[in-house]
């Protein structure tokens, strides 16, 4: 990840397409894991479209948030700036599509790091987390285990211990 440890508050910004389903469900993952390893973090999703701005999560991602002991429920869809690649450290998009139009519209001198969420899975580097919107309600737990990994990488490399 980043050189710089010396982050005191990390701004982490998870990006989707929709913002909807896997941003937010990585947005909870990540409130969770860095409230439970008492890290202070700028934690926020967007999505790369805007069908969904000022929307609820879906509900199959609420439910599948609940069943995990976090509520996303007051979070809302929003679409990606070029602030954010001032205001966040490091960008984190869900599958390559979603990457290659952040970096359609990242700005020049951009200051956030921009990658997918999976490269920060040992063996994962290049995947992308499926979307669980078409599918069953059982991709949503996926969805889930995947950006809850996420989220505990995330934590490992922003935890004063590490280092």
């Amino acid at each position: 990840m980043r050189n710089d440890r010396a982050i005191a508050k990390p701004a982490i910004l998870f990006l989707c397409l929709g913002n909807i389903c896997r941003s937010p469900l990585a947005e909870g993952a990540a409130r969770a894991a860095f409230a439970r390893a008492g890290i202070d973090a700028t934690l926020d999703s967007a999505g790369t479209g805007d069908w969904h701005i000022g929307h609820a999560p879906d509900a199959r991602a609420q439910a599948e948030a609940r069943r995990r002991g976090v509520d996303i429920s007051a979070l809302r869809g929003r679409q990606l700036r070029r602030a954010d690649f001032y205001d966040f450290d490091l960008i984190l998009a869900a599958d390559a599509s979603n990457l290659r139009d952040a970096r359609a519209i990242r700005p020049p001198d951009a200051t956030a790091e921009l990658r997918l969420m999976l490269d920060l899975l040992p063996g994962r580097g290049g995947e992308g987390v499926t979307d669980p919107y078409y599918g069953e309600d059982d991709g949503f737990a996926a969805t889930w285990d995947d950006v809850d990994a996420v989220a505990a990488a995330l934590v490992a490399e922003f935890s004063p211990s590490s280092g």
